[in-house]
């Protein structure tokens, strides 16, 4: 057995209560399929919890786990320490604040032991202090909180990132794309194609491919000239385009985006970009602490007042009874 193949790899998981179950299936099955096809164990990995109890999925069902937080701290530097350590996480991670974890993360890290996180998981990374200046990514719906919260972090909207010895990934079937990559790194593609037909998978893809469907797809729009405008308007939120300036940007004359929108989107374009900058706003509301007059200005509007009466327009309910509404859900 030569030295690449004999690559031993040993992994934390490190459940977090709500973690996503598809994100932390397709990250773990890949390895057990990997150990299964070399036949030897070149994958080791063992679940953590802050207190050594099951851990709750999203889903509802309960995770055994094999390790506390406080053992393995205590086997930190030993022969048993992990070579990864991978964070789970997955809905409501905005209100998990364990400072013991993040220092345990942080501790690792600086050891250089690889630290992932798998959908949102980027989110406790960063509460930890690890990803300033760091590339990474997150599930698309929690990129605006995060963003907001944590600006030294560059985010993006991709599959996964990989920035030196941090992987982060957006959750659900990215975490097996994320996974094959390092399996790829340790081995070569020919294991990864065998574990990719095992899977019924037929391609790994880029970290760069969407999260998210095309607008295409997503929208059951075909006109390419009002996909282009759209594009324009979810990439100028916080400072909303005129319509002149939109026109000017895809070469069509006001009226005809005018037309062009009442007859694809069943509404005014001045309409449609209002609406994606609210549903901006509705997930910083829901994400992150950031005031309401913050939130406001983070999604183009010039006055909280205007920003509370569009909202409750569309929403029939006012920014701050949102927040109050998701609040008491979680205290729930």
């Amino acid at each position: 057995m030569n030295a690449k193949a004999s690559v031993k790899r040993s992994l934390v998981f490190f459940l977090i209560p709500d973690f996503t179950m598809v994100a932390f299936a397709t990250a773990l099955e890949p390895l057990r399929i990997a150990n299964r096809m070399l036949g030897h164990d070149a994958y080791r990995w063992r679940l953590a919890s802050s207190d050594g109890k099951p851990v709750r999925a999203s889903n509802g069902v309960e995770c055994a786990v094999d390790t506390s937080l406080d053992d393995e701290r205590r086997k930190m530097g030993g022969p048993e320490r992990p070579s990864m350590v991978v964070v789970c996480s997955g809905i409501n991670v905005e209100k998990y604040s364990n400072r013991t974890a993040f220092a345990w993360l942080r501790e690792e890290y600086n050891r250089g032991v690889a630290v992932g996180g798998l959908c949102t998981g980027a989110h406790v990374l960063a509460s930890a202090g690890l990803l300033s200046n760091k590339r990474c990514a997150i599930h698309w719906e929690n990129l605006p909180g995060f963003s907001e919260k944590f600006p030294k972090a560059n985010v993006f909207a991709d599959l996964f990132e990989v920035d030196q010895n941090i992987y982060t990934c957006a959750g659900g079937t990215a975490s097996l794309d994320m996974m094959l990559k390092l399996i790829g790194e340790d081995f070569d593609e020919l294991l990864v194609n065998r574990i990719c037909e095992q899977m019924l998978t037929d391609r790994v893809r880029s970290p760069t491919d969407r999260q998210r469907l095309p607008l295409r797809a997503r929208l059951g729009v075909q006109n390419s000239k009002v996909l282009g405008i759209i594009e324009l308007m979810e990439a100028n939120l916080s400072e909303p385009l005129s319509l002149i300036e939109i026109a000017d940007g895809v070469g069509l004359s006001r009226r005809q985006i005018e037309r062009l929108f009442r007859q694809e989107m069943g509404r005014s374009p001045a309409r449609y970009y209002l609406e994606v900058r609210l549903d901006r706003a509705r997930h910083l509301l829901i994400q992150s602490s950031l005031p309401v007059v913050e939130v406001a200005v983070a999604c183009g509007f010039v006055s909280a007042s205007h920003f509370s009466k569009c909202y409750r327009e569309l929403y029939a309910r006012s920014p701050q009874q949102e927040r109050n509404d998701r609040k008491q859900m979680l205290a729930a």
